[in-house]
């Protein structure tokens, strides 16, 4: 299945200049799949799993020295590592502190050869490192597949064509819901790569929810891991509560056995650094940048996949599936956590994207933006509309209030255009 971060990935191997690259991203996101793609342009291709083989820790107990370790790695693993020719990839780097240390001197020792790590709980292990090689390591972010990523693993490359069309006209009826079709069915199973593969082999959509429940179920035993810093039942309740929660602020006091603030707190961050959840900050949107215009206490969150998201929430496949207006069922807030999704998915993936929504904070008014976002220096309110139909008031307050040139809707309608307002499909939201 191809992915957009294959394209950063080979821009990286041809760069003279290149750094050693971390991959960072939640578990089964594809990060180690799409690494094994990259080593088919290379002669040789030396994987280590730290958890997996325990025994070459031992080697980075020993010595940070690149040359050492790679004469050791080759020795045991029977692969030459020769720079240029090598892909050297240190995989669940997190098992091994030692080797997230010893990536910095492999950019100043061995500048030549091409070294990749990954892991999925990352973020947890370089907050305890004070340098793990700051201006010598690319980061590369990955995420679940996005919609595009979803339509071109079932082949489906000329719709991709035709909703990415720059025109903004009307498309085909005929093409715009058949599009819808599949954006229902991705609602449903989402976009880890295991269960997209599953869905465009079977197109049992039954099968790919047991496979999602199963990967419920190793965020568990993950979690298990963070026991030291935070009570693993929390994190449960707390990642439960992301979905039921979604749409609206985020309020500690909204999970159900309530602890105090500062554990749930504790938890939230925890699974927001794991990847699993991503916070939407509340701005005043007054200009640029919008991260310096937010209230570190108001935001909401939503969960990095909706078919988990779904999941969690136990609705109905039939209703998703055969409803005509998704707005009568969408009573966990599908259209927002998706469209919250692919605009992450469509950004950089050198950095991590943050996401802001507005709501009027004059008294008497209420209004409110689902995601503002920035395009050069200009600000951009988003409407999310679930289904066909809705009215714009929030939009027309936030742009008389904020001078905006210009508003965007996503919906289930078709492309079109309101004054200074664009009606996009939901469908592409990464033309965004």
């Amino acid at each position: 299945m191809k992915r957009k971060i294959d394209i950063d990935l080979l821009e990286w191997k041809a760069n003279k200049s290149r750094k050693v690259l971390l991959l960072r991203g939640a578990r089964q996101v594809g990060k180690t799949y799409s690494v094994r793609a990259l080593a088919e342009k290379f002669t040789n291709f030396l994987e280590v799993n730290f958890e997996e083989e325990k025994a070459v820790k031992l080697f980075f107990q020993e010595s940070l020295n690149p040359n050492q370790l790679c004469e050791k790695l080759s020795a045991y693993f029977s692969i030459p590592i020769i720079e240029g020719e090598t892909l050297l990839f240190f995989d669940e780097i997190q098992a091994c502190p030692e080797a997230i240390s010893s990536l910095r001197f492999f950019h100043e020792k061995m500048p030549g050869l091409h070294l990749v790590a990954a892991g999925s709980l990352l973020e947890l292990v370089l907050s305890q490192i004070p340098s793990h090689g700051v201006g010598r390591i690319q980061s590369l972010f990955m995420y679940p597949m996005s919609f595009d990523e979803f339509l071109a693993a079932l082949d489906e490359n000329a719709l991709i064509e035709i909703k990415n069309s720059k025109s903004m006209l009307p498309i085909s009826e005929v093409f715009h819901r058949k599009i819808i079709g599949y954006l229902k069915v991705f609602y449903v199973v989402g976009g880890m790569p295991e269960i997209v593969k599953t869905y465009s082999e079977t197109k049992d959509i039954l099968e790919c929810q047991k496979k999602i429940a199963d990967i419920l179920e190793s965020f568990k035993d993950d979690f298990a891991k963070y026991k030291k810093r935070v009570v693993v039942s929390r994190l449960q309740e707390v990642f439960e509560s992301i979905a039921f929660q979604a749409g609206g602020k985020f309020k500690y006091s909204r999970i159900e056995s309530f602890h105090n603030h500062r554990a749930l707190k504790d938890a939230l961050d925890l699974i927001i650094q794991a990847g699993l959840a991503y916070k939407v900050y509340h701005t005043a949107a007054k200009g640029a940048p919008l991260g310096a215009q937010i209230k570190h206490n108001k935001f909401k969150v939503v969960l990095f996949d909706t078919g988990v998201h779904f999941r969690i929430l136990g609705l109905s496949n039939a209703d998703i599936l055969v409803a005509e207006n998704i707005e009568m069922i969408n009573k966990g807030s599908l259209a927002e956590v998706f469209v919250g999704n692919e605009l992450i998915k469509s950004a950089d993936n050198r950095a991590r994207e943050q996401l802001y929504y507005w709501h009027n904070e004059k008294k008497g008014a209420f209004a409110e933006i689902d995601y503002v976002v920035q395009r050069d220096r200009q600000i951009i309110p988003i409407e999310v509309k679930s289904g066909k139909t809705g009215k714009m008031q929030s939009m027309h307050v936030f742009i008389a209030q904020n001078n905006s040139k210009k508003g965007i809707r996503l919906s289930l309608e078709n492309f079109a255009k309101y004054n200074n307002i664009c009606v996009l499909p939901l469908y592409s939201t990464n033309m965004v």
